[in-house]
């Protein structure tokens, strides 16, 4: 206890706060590089005028929130009022659409990586590059609205992210981690910054619109794990802690997404290591060897925090509609008079799970709460169905949907494994769906084909992973790279618990995914029917 209680006196404490798609959490990390003090807001996407955003408002409210919150939790461990801190970072949901005016002004509001309506700028902007351009990223964002001719284009002075946006406010610093960096443009994997000649290309492309601004005058700058990006601010202080206690002047680590927070989160940013991060979406990244032997639309490629090729497969739904599921349970469960702890039904029904046919009884569902790129849904509509000769019942039923979860994501890991020949071999995974020990890994084992392990720390999330990375950036020996502080100073004796993929599963998961292919004309029907 004295021991933590020095480091958090004498300022020897790292911060990391991600914005994450459902909750905000701050995690303050010592010397050990261990959680000592957390806090959290929770918060939820709109759906306004046909965009999901989240209001600039509700941003600094959670943000306030989640950093106050982990204050008081420092206050009422350690009995210390927060005021000196080593490094901080942020990091937040990757893409979206977040433009500025020369007053510093949100010119529309922010367009999420959820939002599928940037398909021409993608197809378009795929073919012009020969390089694969997903409908979340920023520059499909930017180029769809100049096709659509909307009126704000020509007054953007600054376009960034939603993590960049709160940098720059903090430290006044308009810059961006390559990782981040790499959802918003394609990379150069030599220069560690955005491609010289697709901006040419891209300057070209729109050179018929006049507009005032070319593309490299707009974007962030792109910096790399352990390089300074700046200082907290007095004005920047007045941001995130509304007491006023904590001081200026502390550094600030590169802003990154919570794709790069969660490869550093698993300790898998080196090469021929992979993980999946699932929560309201999924992804699963590996760190490649070498580029893959043609564009897939299927697979984005974008970068570690130090700036390797990750080839990643991202689905935008994942657990939402299995929530929801969850919640309609807890609710029959109130209203026959039973209270039952949420984390206690979750795990009832998830271990039920595992009692399920192989491949789920029959029963098919897509938890599609938005629009879905992956299998070209525009838009979200949850489906669940099955046959007359169906096993329904509870552990098919939850099966199903945990199988679900990772449907969409599948598709395009076998991309990679079975046409561009990736081996893994071992995937970590992170985030809410592996709490109850065993169950998520074992359907992801069986999805993959592959090893699934989770570490005890996986639960810290992103905002662990972002703090690391401001460890690691104050912390590190001269040229000692991110993989080897990982290796050598976070990860070493690091519990870990590995679940295998048992041969019977495999085969039920492929039965399902068959099912979920052949079913997927039923999906669009509805999505139609019901416009």
């Amino acid at each position: 206890m004295n021991e933590v209680k020095n480091t958090i006196q004498n300022g020897k404490t790292v911060l990391g706060i991600e914005l994450g798609s459902t909750r905000i959490k701050a995690v303050l990390v010592g010397e050990d590089n261990t959680a000592i003090a957390s806090g959290s807001h929770d918060w939820e996407n709109s759906y306004v005028d046909n965009i999901w955003t989240y209001s600039i408002d509700e941003v600094w409210k959670g943000l306030q929130d989640s950093y106050q919150k982990m204050a008081d939790d420092v206050k009422q461990q350690y009995g210390i009022t927060l005021k000196k801190i080593g490094a901080i970072g942020f990091s937040a949901m990757m893409h979206g659409y977040m433009v500025f005016d020369k007053d510093e002004q949100l010119l529309v509001p922010f367009r999420t990586w959820r939002n599928n309506i940037t398909e021409q700028a993608s197809t378009e902007l795929t073919k012009h590059f020969n390089y694969n351009i997903p409908q979340r990223w920023s520059i499909a964002h930017l180029y769809q609205a100049i096709l659509n001719q909307e009126d704000h284009i020509s007054n953007i002075q600054f376009q960034t992210t939603l993590a960049g946006y709160v940098h720059w406010k903090l430290t006044g610093k308009k810059v961006l981690g390559v990782g981040e960096a790499s959802g918003v443009f394609p990379i150069d994997l030599d220069t560690k910054s955005y491609n010289k000649k697709m901006i040419d290309q891209f300057n070209k492309l729109i050179e018929p619109q006049n507009l005032p601004w070319k593309l490299e005058d707009i974007l962030p700058e792109v910096l790399v794990a352990g390089e300074n990006a700046g200082t907290l601010t007095e004005e920047g202080v007045k941001l995130l802690d509304v007491t006023g206690e904590l001081e200026a002047g502390i550094p600030l680590c590169p802003p990154e997404g919570d794709a790069g927070t969660g490869m550093v989160a698993t300790n898998s940013v080196a090469k021929r290591t992979g993980n999946v991060s699932a929560g309201t979406s999924a992804f699963a990244m590996v760190v490649m060897e070498k580029d893959l032997s043609k564009v897939h639309p299927e697979i984005d490629l974008v970068t570690t925090p130090s700036g390797n090729l990750v080839a990643m497969a991202h689905s935008n739904n994942c657990t939402s509609d299995l929530n929801a599921w969850v919640g309609l349970f807890e609710e029959f469960t109130q209203a026959i008079g039973f209270e039952v702890d949420k984390n206690k039904l979750f795990e009832t029904l998830f271990e039920k799970a595992l009692q399920g046919d192989a491949d789920g009884g029959g029963l098919l569902s897509y938890g599609y709460l938005s629009g879905e790129h992956m299998t070209h849904f525009e838009e979200g509509r949850p489906l669940f169905t099955r046959s007359s000769e169906s096993n329904f019942n509870l552990a098919n039923f939850m099966r199903t949907h945990l199988y679900t979860s990772f449907g969409a994501m599948k598709i395009g890991m076998d991309i990679l494994t079975k046409e561009e020949g990736v081996k893994l071999d071992e995937v970590l995974g992170h985030g809410g769906i592996f709490k109850t020990e065993g169950v998520a890994q074992s359907i992801l084992a069986a999805a993959f084909n592959v090893p699934v392990s989770v570490m005890e720390t996986a639960g810290e999330g992103g905002a662990w992973g972002i703090a690391l990375l401001g460890s690691y950036m104050i912390n590190k020996e001269e040229n000692e790279t991110l993989e080897d502080y990982l290796n050598g100073k976070v990860f070493a004796g690091e519990a870990v618990k590995t679940v295998s993929p048992d041969s019977k599963d495999v085969e039920g998961f492929e039965k399902f995914m068959e099912r979920y292919k052949n079913g997927l004309a039923i999906e669009r029907a509805a999505v139609d029917n019901l416009r």
